[in-house]
């Protein structure tokens, strides 16, 4: 549990500065950042060489948070969230507070709130939401495990977690659902 609390320590700070990190999540390796800090979601485009226009995966840590950048939260939200099953990250419409370059051109954005101790604990700590997308070159395969992890990608971010780095237990993506405006929901994966 050392290397658990000394990952979150140095995420913190390297947060606090605007930084990039490369840590585990409930699906795979991500690149991750302050979820509203603008230059931040810059640099960890500019380590996977990724187009500006793309947007990306957030990780909120519970419904209390989700809500607080929810510009119209659906009444029943708890219950839809929890009726998820696996993994499961959902795009929604009418977003607030979040870097502008991490949202789609139509201004939704996909959010997940993972079952993951250390995401969690992360995500709590720092009290704001954090970005998670795969920790690869764009246009590149995604690693599985930390020891599939490219050097350019190594040598680029700012802080890498040593927590679950011997872990190879496979973890499946997560599924996708957009929830439209009216109400419906469109399965993406």
């Amino acid at each position: 549990m050392e290397q658990f609390e000394s990952d979150i320590i140095n995420c913190m700070a390297t947060f606090e500065t605007g930084g990039t990190i490369l840590y585990p999540t409930d699906t795979i390796w991500g690149l991750g950042c302050d979820a509203t800090d603008e230059h931040a979601v810059d640099k960890v485009s500019a380590i996977k060489n990724r187009p500006e226009k793309k947007s990306y995966i957030v990780l909120m840590s519970d419904v209390a948070m989700l809500k607080k950048y929810l510009t119209n939260p659906m009444a029943d939200l708890e219950n839809f969230i929890a009726a998820q099953t696996g993994a499961t990250t959902i795009i929604y419409s009418g977003i607030k507070g979040i870097a502008q370059n991490a949202l789609a051109a139509d201004g939704s954005l996909g959010i997940r709130i993972p079952k993951d101790d250390f995401c969690l604990a992360l995500i709590n700590r720092f009290g704001k939401p954090i970005i998670s997308t795969s920790a690869n070159l764009s246009g590149e395969p995604n690693p599985s495990f930390y020891n599939e992890m490219s050097s350019a990608i190594l040598e680029r971010v700012d802080y890498t977690c040593h927590w679950r780095q011997e872990d190879e237990e496979p973890k499946a993506p997560s599924n996708i659902i957009k929830l439209n405006d009216d109400g419906t929901i469109l399965k993406i994966r």
